[in-house]
């Protein structure tokens, strides 16, 4: 009787909690999309970017260790072999991401959040309870998050039943998610023993009654899916009534949110800089847009307060009564992170459809493309180190879609080179443009199908 009290209180109060909450935006391993997955530059931007909650994975190290991590082979994001499960935590903690950051275990990541009370976190169990008899992964995450008073911060999450109903039993109170792909996951076995499901977006595109049966049953419904930042697909999402969103795009689902919601403007304060040519006019609101007789400069620092969208376009408030159109400002890319990159040009990528955007944002695309043989110099940038836009006369590309040209003297490979490994872009045209004596140009494309075993290895080894 007192085991089923505790889960009618944990359900009263997960139930107040969440939908109190409204529209929850989950950062899927962070902000993967802007910086290495799993990492705290990666979960504080998720966070800045408006995320309420970060997921991310756990496994157990040969010596018992919490280490976070998606795949059991860090391979994909250390590029070192190294399987979590075979080593012991003082050879996995050496291994470091693109971005510097060594891998985390949840005791650092809980440190370091500690005193950050608005950071929450999904935990999820990378387990299969068929092939490992012991909880002493469960009995680990629960004694963590006891022992660092994280038991109002976290959710937990899983495919497996037989981890949840386990956590269960040692957290109570806890709230717990079930992760489903199919309909035969969700029974009468597992349903009552957690607080919501997380359901892949096809299994509620073929099934239009899910989401409501779900919350007749009184459980929240959260949505994963592999999401882009299509406005269709959010559109969808945000009309289904779902409760939450985990998704690789963490400032696009709280834009949505804000609409959902029917907020304009919200909490920023981040350091940012003006990435403009030209000094430009401030304006004293962005919805009747007044120019002021005040100017922000190119190179120029300030704090950026708030955010507001109007006019389907993102403003940033740097002062009282002082807005400036944040297509220009950057807050995460560093002078010294682009300086390889500036005044070289880029043409597109062979046999691909470079697609033209108005602003730096996934949603602002055009039905323009860039023309193929063509040289455009950058003019500007914005975006992150690992997600970095370029600005042309076109408008405004995605740098990971082009070729860069313009690296040939040794000075430029220098400078690469001190760039970090997160920065170093491989997509890089070894070949010049040369024009014919006909007056007709070489064929760029055919010149760079030549050398691109050429360039990966220069771009590797060089």
């Amino acid at each position: 009787m007192k085991y089923q009290s505790h889960i009618i209180t944990a359900l009263i109060f997960s139930i107040i909690f969440i939908t109190t909450c409204g529209f929850t935006v989950v950062g899927h391993r962070g902000d993967p999309s802007k910086y290495p997955e799993e990492t705290i530059q990666s979960d504080n931007s998720a966070f800045n970017s408006g995320a309420d909650y970060v997921e991310l994975d756990l496994h157990l190290s040969a010596d018992g260790e919490l280490v976070i991590s998606h795949d059991d082979d860090l391979f994909r994001v250390t590029h070192t072999h190294a399987i979590v499960s075979q080593n012991n935590w003082e050879a996995l903690s050496q291994l470091t991401y693109d971005n510097g950051e060594h891998v985390l275990s949840l005791p650092q990541l809980f440190e370091y959040y500690q005193k950050r009370p608005n950071t929450k976190f999904i935990l999820e169990t990378k387990i299969d309870h068929s092939l490992e008899p012991s909880y002493e992964l469960e009995d680990k995450i629960a004694a963590t998050i006891k022992k660092y008073h994280m038991e109002k911060r976290v959710m937990i999450h899983s495919f497996s039943a037989a981890s949840l109903f386990h956590f269960r039993k040692i957290i109570p109170d806890a709230y717990l998610i079930l992760i489903v792909g199919s309909l035969k996951r969700m029974n009468f076995s597992n349903l009552p023993q957690v607080n919501a499901v997380n359901v892949s977006s096809d299994l509620i595109l073929n099934h239009a009654w899910l989401i409501h049966w779900l919350h007749q049953l009184n459980k929240q419904v959260f949505v994963w899916t592999e999401m882009d930042e299509s406005p269709d697909l959010w559109q969808w999402l945000i009309n289904k009534n779902v409760d939450g969103v985990v998704t690789n795009f963490p400032s696009t689902g709280f834009k949505y949110k804000l609409a959902k919601e029917g907020t304009k403007k919200y909490d920023i304060h981040r350091n940012g800089i003006y990435f403009g040519k030209k000094k430009t006019k401030t304006m004293m609101n962005p919805y009747v847009q007044d120019r002021q007789n005040k100017y922000v400069y190119p190179g120029q620092k300030f704090e950026v307060m708030y955010g507001v969208r109007a006019h389907n376009q993102l403003y940033y408030q740097i002062a009282n009564q002082t807005f400036i159109s944040a297509e220009f400002v950057n807050m995460d890319l560093k002078p010294e992170e682009i300086a390889p990159y500036q005044n070289k040009q880029i043409l597109a990528k062979p046999e691909k459809n470079v697609r033209i955007y108005r602003y730096p944002d996934n949603q602002a695309r055009t039905e323009k493309f860039m023309p193929i043989n063509t040289l455009y110099k950058i003019q500007n940038f914005n975006g992150s180190p690992k997600s970095m836009w370029l600005y042309t006369s076109l408008g405004w590309i995605k740098a990971r879609d082009i070729l860069f040209y313009g690296f040939f003297g040794e000075t430029s490979w220098q400078n690469y080179r001190q760039l970090p490994r997160m920065s170093r872009y491989s997509n890089i045209a070894l070949t010049e443009y040369l024009p014919l004596q006909s007056g007709k140009t070489l064929n760029i494309l055919q010149q760079i199908k030549k050398v691109q075993k050429i360039t990966s290895k220069k771009v590797l080894h060089g």
